[in-house]
Protein backbone atom coordinates (compact mmCIF):
# COMPACT_ATOMS: atom_id res chain seq x y z
CA UNK A 1 0.00 0.00 0.00
CA UNK A 2 1.11 3.55 -0.69
CA UNK A 3 0.44 6.46 1.64
CA UNK A 4 -0.58 9.48 -0.45
CA UNK A 5 -1.81 11.92 2.19
CA UNK A 6 -1.95 12.69 5.90
CA UNK A 7 -4.41 15.09 7.52
CA UNK A 8 -3.47 16.49 10.92
CA UNK A 9 -5.42 18.58 13.40
CA UNK A 10 -2.71 20.60 15.16
CA UNK A 11 -0.80 23.50 13.61
CA UNK A 12 2.60 22.30 14.80
CA UNK A 13 2.30 19.16 12.65
CA UNK A 14 1.27 20.89 9.43
CA UNK A 15 3.86 20.63 6.68
CA UNK A 16 5.96 18.03 8.47
CA UNK A 17 6.74 14.78 6.72
CA UNK A 18 4.45 11.89 7.62
CA UNK A 19 7.40 9.58 8.17
CA UNK A 20 9.09 11.95 10.59
CA UNK A 21 5.86 12.40 12.53
CA UNK A 22 5.84 8.62 13.03
CA UNK A 23 9.48 8.51 14.12
CA UNK A 24 10.62 7.11 10.76
CA UNK A 25 12.61 8.47 7.83
CA UNK A 26 11.12 10.99 5.41
CA UNK A 27 8.76 9.49 2.83
CA UNK A 28 7.89 12.61 0.85
CA UNK A 29 4.31 12.99 2.10
CA UNK A 30 3.82 16.32 3.92
CA UNK A 31 1.05 16.55 6.50
CA UNK A 32 -1.79 18.97 5.83
CA UNK A 33 -4.69 20.37 7.82
CA UNK A 34 -6.67 21.03 4.62
CA UNK A 35 -9.13 18.28 3.72
CA UNK A 36 -9.10 19.41 0.09
CA UNK A 37 -5.45 18.37 -0.15
CA UNK A 38 -6.46 14.85 0.86
CA UNK A 39 -9.27 14.72 -1.67
CA UNK A 40 -6.95 16.03 -4.40
CA UNK A 41 -4.58 13.11 -3.73
CA UNK A 42 -7.41 10.75 -4.82
CA UNK A 43 -6.83 7.99 -2.25
CA UNK A 44 -8.74 4.75 -2.54
CA UNK A 45 -9.39 4.82 1.19
CA UNK A 46 -8.99 7.16 4.15
CA UNK A 47 -8.29 5.90 7.66
CA UNK A 48 -10.29 8.30 9.83
CA UNK A 49 -9.04 8.22 13.43
CA UNK A 50 -9.30 11.64 15.13
CA UNK A 51 -10.34 11.98 18.78
CA UNK A 52 -13.64 13.49 17.71
CA UNK A 53 -15.41 13.48 14.38
CA UNK A 54 -16.86 16.01 11.98
CA UNK A 55 -19.84 14.63 10.08
CA UNK A 56 -19.46 17.19 7.30
CA UNK A 57 -15.82 16.21 6.87
CA UNK A 58 -16.73 12.53 6.72
CA UNK A 59 -19.53 13.09 4.24
CA UNK A 60 -17.22 15.21 2.06
CA UNK A 61 -14.72 12.34 1.88
CA UNK A 62 -17.38 9.76 1.08
CA UNK A 63 -19.16 11.90 -1.51
CA UNK A 64 -15.81 12.57 -3.19
CA UNK A 65 -15.43 8.85 -3.91
CA UNK A 66 -13.11 8.00 -1.02
CA UNK A 67 -13.88 4.94 1.10
CA UNK A 68 -13.49 5.43 4.85
CA UNK A 69 -12.37 3.13 7.65
CA UNK A 70 -12.74 4.55 11.13
CA UNK A 71 -12.14 3.50 14.72
CA UNK A 72 -14.90 5.82 15.93
CA UNK A 73 -17.65 4.13 17.96
CA UNK A 74 -20.51 5.86 16.17
CA UNK A 75 -20.33 3.85 12.93
CA UNK A 76 -20.19 0.15 13.78
CA UNK A 77 -23.68 -0.86 12.67
CA UNK A 78 -25.99 1.20 10.50
CA UNK A 79 -29.36 0.09 11.94
CA UNK A 80 -28.17 0.96 15.49
CA UNK A 81 -26.69 4.35 14.60
CA UNK A 82 -28.22 7.71 15.40
CA UNK A 83 -30.89 8.10 12.71
CA UNK A 84 -29.89 11.57 11.56
CA UNK A 85 -26.21 10.64 11.40
CA UNK A 86 -26.98 7.41 9.53
CA UNK A 87 -29.05 9.21 6.91
CA UNK A 88 -26.31 11.77 6.23
CA UNK A 89 -23.59 9.13 5.98
CA UNK A 90 -25.69 6.78 3.85
CA UNK A 91 -26.54 9.60 1.44
CA UNK A 92 -22.86 10.50 1.08
CA UNK A 93 -21.95 6.86 0.44
CA UNK A 94 -24.55 6.54 -2.30
CA UNK A 95 -23.48 9.84 -3.84
CA UNK A 96 -19.83 8.84 -4.00
CA UNK A 97 -20.30 5.11 -4.50
CA UNK A 98 -18.29 4.52 -1.33
CA UNK A 99 -18.20 2.46 1.85
CA UNK A 100 -17.62 3.36 5.49
CA UNK A 101 -16.59 0.69 7.99
CA UNK A 102 -15.85 0.98 11.71
CA UNK A 103 -13.46 -1.47 13.31
CA UNK A 104 -10.71 -1.88 15.89
CA UNK A 105 -9.73 -4.37 18.55
CA UNK A 106 -12.48 -3.63 21.08
CA UNK A 107 -15.13 -2.98 19.96
CA UNK A 108 -14.43 -4.70 16.68
CA UNK A 109 -12.31 -7.83 16.51
CA UNK A 110 -13.21 -9.19 19.93
CA UNK A 111 -16.93 -8.34 19.76
CA UNK A 112 -17.54 -9.30 16.13
CA UNK A 113 -14.88 -11.24 14.22
CA UNK A 114 -13.74 -13.72 16.87
CA UNK A 115 -17.18 -14.56 18.35
CA UNK A 116 -18.51 -15.20 14.84
CA UNK A 117 -15.75 -17.74 14.23
CA UNK A 118 -16.13 -19.43 17.62
CA UNK A 119 -19.91 -19.79 17.35
CA UNK A 120 -19.53 -21.36 13.91
CA UNK A 121 -18.88 -24.61 15.80
CA UNK A 122 -22.32 -24.48 17.44
CA UNK A 123 -25.89 -25.24 16.39
CA UNK A 124 -27.51 -24.15 19.67
CA UNK A 125 -26.43 -21.03 21.52
CA UNK A 126 -27.30 -20.00 25.05
CA UNK A 127 -24.93 -17.09 25.52
CA UNK A 128 -21.61 -15.57 24.46
CA UNK A 129 -19.74 -13.72 27.21
CA UNK A 130 -16.73 -11.58 26.32
CA UNK A 131 -14.53 -10.34 29.16
CA UNK A 132 -11.85 -7.74 28.61
CA UNK A 133 -9.21 -7.27 31.30
CA UNK A 134 -7.11 -4.12 31.64
CA UNK A 135 -4.50 -3.70 34.38
CA UNK A 136 -4.79 0.07 34.45
CA UNK A 137 -1.48 1.04 36.17
CA UNK A 138 0.51 -0.75 33.45
CA UNK A 139 -0.59 1.68 30.75
CA UNK A 140 -1.87 4.86 32.42
CA UNK A 141 -0.36 7.65 34.50
CA UNK A 142 -1.21 7.96 38.22
CA UNK A 143 -2.94 11.32 37.64
CA UNK A 144 -5.14 9.82 34.93
CA UNK A 145 -5.97 6.89 37.21
CA UNK A 146 -6.93 8.89 40.28
CA UNK A 147 -8.01 12.28 38.92
CA UNK A 148 -9.75 11.36 35.67
CA UNK A 149 -10.81 7.71 35.89
CA UNK A 150 -11.87 7.93 39.54
CA UNK A 151 -9.80 5.14 41.06
CA UNK A 152 -8.97 5.75 44.71
CA UNK A 153 -12.15 7.77 45.21
CA UNK A 154 -14.94 6.81 47.65
CA UNK A 155 -17.39 4.28 46.20
CA UNK A 156 -20.16 6.38 44.55
CA UNK A 157 -23.82 5.67 45.11
CA UNK A 158 -24.21 5.02 41.40
CA UNK A 159 -22.06 4.71 38.30
CA UNK A 160 -21.43 7.89 36.32
CA UNK A 161 -24.16 7.79 33.68
CA UNK A 162 -22.23 9.84 31.13
CA UNK A 163 -19.21 7.56 31.45
CA UNK A 164 -21.45 4.50 31.16
CA UNK A 165 -23.20 5.77 28.04
CA UNK A 166 -19.90 6.75 26.41
CA UNK A 167 -18.27 3.40 27.16
CA UNK A 168 -21.31 1.36 26.16
CA UNK A 169 -22.08 3.19 22.91
CA UNK A 170 -19.76 1.41 20.50
CA UNK A 171 -20.20 -1.95 22.18
CA UNK A 172 -23.98 -1.83 21.86
CA UNK A 173 -23.65 -1.23 18.12
CA UNK A 174 -20.98 -3.91 17.72
CA UNK A 175 -22.99 -6.53 19.63
CA UNK A 176 -26.04 -5.63 17.54
CA UNK A 177 -24.00 -6.25 14.39
CA UNK A 178 -22.89 -9.64 15.73
CA UNK A 179 -26.48 -10.52 16.67
CA UNK A 180 -27.66 -9.71 13.16
CA UNK A 181 -24.94 -11.89 11.64
CA UNK A 182 -25.97 -14.79 13.90
CA UNK A 183 -29.66 -14.43 13.11
CA UNK A 184 -30.61 -13.24 16.60
CA UNK A 185 -33.49 -10.80 17.00
CA UNK A 186 -32.33 -8.41 19.69
CA UNK A 187 -35.14 -6.94 21.78
CA UNK A 188 -32.99 -4.48 23.70
CA UNK A 189 -29.57 -3.47 24.99
CA UNK A 190 -28.89 -3.27 28.73
CA UNK A 191 -25.81 -1.75 30.36
CA UNK A 192 -24.60 -1.28 33.91
CA UNK A 193 -21.52 -0.20 35.82
CA UNK A 194 -20.08 -1.71 39.00
CA UNK A 195 -17.29 -0.83 41.41
CA UNK A 196 -14.86 -3.04 43.31
CA UNK A 197 -13.53 -1.71 46.62
CA UNK A 198 -9.90 -2.26 47.61
CA UNK A 199 -9.49 -4.72 50.47
CA UNK A 200 -6.14 -3.15 51.35
CA UNK A 201 -4.08 -0.10 50.40
CA UNK A 202 -2.65 -0.27 46.85
CA UNK A 203 0.53 1.61 45.93
CA UNK A 204 0.71 2.86 42.34
CA UNK A 205 3.86 3.70 40.35
CA UNK A 206 4.73 7.31 41.06
CA UNK A 207 3.68 7.19 44.70
CA UNK A 208 -0.11 7.50 44.51
CA UNK A 209 -2.05 5.24 46.88
CA UNK A 210 -5.50 3.73 46.52
CA UNK A 211 -6.79 3.42 50.07
CA UNK A 212 -8.66 0.45 51.44
CA UNK A 213 -12.39 0.76 50.81
CA UNK A 214 -12.06 3.10 47.81
CA UNK A 215 -12.51 2.32 44.10
CA UNK A 216 -9.89 -0.20 42.94
CA UNK A 217 -11.80 -1.86 40.09
CA UNK A 218 -14.60 -1.04 37.67
CA UNK A 219 -16.71 -3.23 35.46
CA UNK A 220 -18.96 -2.06 32.63
CA UNK A 221 -21.37 -4.64 31.22
CA UNK A 222 -23.23 -4.32 27.92
CA UNK A 223 -25.74 -7.06 27.10
CA UNK A 224 -27.74 -7.70 23.94
CA UNK A 225 -31.06 -9.14 25.08
CA UNK A 226 -33.36 -11.65 23.39
CA UNK A 227 -36.64 -11.31 25.27
CA UNK A 228 -35.49 -11.46 28.91
CA UNK A 229 -32.26 -13.38 28.28
CA UNK A 230 -28.81 -11.83 27.88
CA UNK A 231 -27.57 -13.51 24.70
CA UNK A 232 -24.40 -11.55 23.91
CA UNK A 233 -22.48 -9.97 26.80
CA UNK A 234 -19.41 -7.75 26.83
CA UNK A 235 -17.72 -6.85 30.13
CA UNK A 236 -14.88 -4.34 30.44
CA UNK A 237 -12.94 -5.08 33.62
CA UNK A 238 -10.60 -2.24 34.62
CA UNK A 239 -8.56 -2.80 37.75
CA UNK A 240 -5.76 -1.43 39.89
CA UNK A 241 -5.95 -4.37 42.29
CA UNK A 242 -7.06 -7.99 42.02
CA UNK A 243 -8.10 -7.96 45.68
CA UNK A 244 -11.50 -6.26 45.70
CA UNK A 245 -15.04 -6.61 46.99
CA UNK A 246 -16.88 -7.80 45.03
CA UNK A 247 -14.30 -10.05 43.39
CA UNK A 248 -14.47 -9.55 39.61
CA UNK A 249 -12.10 -12.52 39.10
CA UNK A 250 -9.82 -10.44 36.90
CA UNK A 251 -6.95 -11.93 34.93
CA UNK A 252 -3.90 -10.71 33.03
CA UNK A 253 -4.33 -8.07 30.35
CA UNK A 254 -6.32 -9.66 27.56
CA UNK A 255 -9.65 -11.25 26.71
CA UNK A 256 -11.73 -14.27 27.55
CA UNK A 257 -14.58 -15.44 25.32
CA UNK A 258 -16.98 -18.02 26.73
CA UNK A 259 -19.48 -19.71 24.42
CA UNK A 260 -22.32 -21.53 26.17
CA UNK A 261 -24.27 -23.87 23.92
CA UNK A 262 -24.12 -27.33 22.43
CA UNK A 263 -20.41 -26.77 21.68
CA UNK A 264 -19.16 -24.90 24.76
CA UNK A 265 -15.84 -23.08 24.47
CA UNK A 266 -13.70 -21.02 26.83
CA UNK A 267 -10.99 -19.14 24.95
CA UNK A 268 -8.40 -16.96 26.71
CA UNK A 269 -6.15 -14.47 24.92
CA UNK A 270 -3.33 -12.84 26.87
CA UNK A 271 -1.35 -9.80 25.74
CA UNK A 272 2.28 -10.82 26.31
CA UNK A 273 4.82 -8.01 26.51
CA UNK A 274 6.75 -7.10 23.38
CA UNK A 275 9.71 -4.85 22.63
CA UNK A 276 7.27 -1.93 22.39
CA UNK A 277 5.93 0.13 25.28
CA UNK A 278 2.54 -1.27 26.32
CA UNK A 279 0.69 1.87 25.18
CA UNK A 280 2.13 1.48 21.67
CA UNK A 281 1.32 -2.22 21.65
CA UNK A 282 -2.29 -1.52 22.62
CA UNK A 283 -2.56 1.20 19.97
CA UNK A 284 -1.45 -1.32 17.36
CA UNK A 285 -4.22 -3.69 18.38
CA UNK A 286 -6.73 -1.07 17.32
CA UNK A 287 -4.96 0.42 14.30
CA UNK A 288 -3.76 -2.75 12.59
CA UNK A 289 -7.25 -4.16 12.12
CA UNK A 290 -8.26 -0.92 10.40
CA UNK A 291 -5.27 -0.97 8.06
CA UNK A 292 -5.82 -4.63 7.21
CA UNK A 293 -9.46 -3.90 6.33
CA UNK A 294 -8.59 -1.57 3.45
CA UNK A 295 -8.79 -4.14 0.65
CA UNK A 296 -12.10 -5.58 1.88
CA UNK A 297 -13.65 -2.13 2.25
CA UNK A 298 -12.53 -0.99 -1.19
CA UNK A 299 -14.14 -4.12 -2.68
CA UNK A 300 -17.44 -3.69 -0.80
CA UNK A 301 -20.73 -2.33 -2.09
CA UNK A 302 -21.53 1.30 -1.16
CA UNK A 303 -22.97 2.00 2.27
CA UNK A 304 -22.33 1.54 5.99
CA UNK A 305 -20.85 -1.94 6.35
CA UNK A 306 -20.26 -4.03 9.45
CA UNK A 307 -17.55 -6.64 9.78
CA UNK A 308 -19.86 -9.41 8.63
CA UNK A 309 -20.85 -7.58 5.44
CA UNK A 310 -17.27 -7.45 4.19
CA UNK A 311 -15.08 -10.10 2.66
CA UNK A 312 -12.37 -11.72 4.80
CA UNK A 313 -10.11 -9.24 6.57
CA UNK A 314 -6.52 -10.39 6.22
CA UNK A 315 -3.18 -8.62 6.44
CA UNK A 316 -2.92 -6.91 3.05
CA UNK A 317 0.30 -6.18 1.18
CA UNK A 318 -1.06 -5.56 -2.33
CA UNK A 319 -0.73 -2.15 -3.99
CA UNK A 320 -3.32 0.38 -2.86
CA UNK A 321 -3.55 4.09 -2.13
CA UNK A 322 -4.45 5.18 1.38
CA UNK A 323 -4.70 8.42 3.29
CA UNK A 324 -4.67 8.70 7.06
CA UNK A 325 -6.74 11.31 8.91
CA UNK A 326 -5.76 11.64 12.55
Amino acid sequence: MELVGLKVYSENKEGKDAGLLCGLKEIGVPATNNLEDIIAAQPDCALYMPEGFNVDELCHLLAAGINVITTRNEFFYGPAMDVSLREKIQSACLSGGTTIHATGSSPGFITEALPAVLTSLSRKLQCVTIDEYADIPLSTTPDMITQVMGFGQPIPDQFNQQMLEHSAGGFSQSLSALASALGLEITGIESKGEFGAAQSDVSLPGGAIIRKGTVAAMRITVAAMVQQQAKLIFRANWFCSTNTVPDFEVRNNGWRVQVDGDTPLNVTIDFPSSDQPLKDQMSGLTAHRAVNSIAAVCAAEPGIKSCHELGPVLAQFANSNAAVCG
